[in-house]
């Protein structure tokens, strides 16, 4: 299997302030914390969808809008 390449990113704290709590609000029933909730808001500003995580649960309730949903990477064991 091929990765797709890890492109760094940095937040800004134009990034940071309003839409990290807006993000950690509509998801409170998930407990997104700050630095799951830095995740979204860069997929969302870098108009990605791959997350490299392990946390696969909260990644998979977590959205990118318009019911598009992310690319987890690794894939869960078990599942093609």
């Amino acid at each position: 299997m091929r990765l797709p390449a890890i492109v760094p990113a940095t937040i800004a704290t134009a990034d940071s302030s309003p839409p990290l709590q807006e993000l950690m609000s509509r998801y409170q029933d998930r407990a997104l914390d700050f630095a799951d909730a830095t995740l979204v808001r860069l997929t969302h500003r870098k108009s990605r969808s791959n997350i490299l995580t392990v946390d696969h649960d909260d990644f998979e309730t977590y959205g990118m809008g318009h019911r598009k949903r992310f690319t987890i990477l690794p894939q869960r064991r078990g599942k093609v």
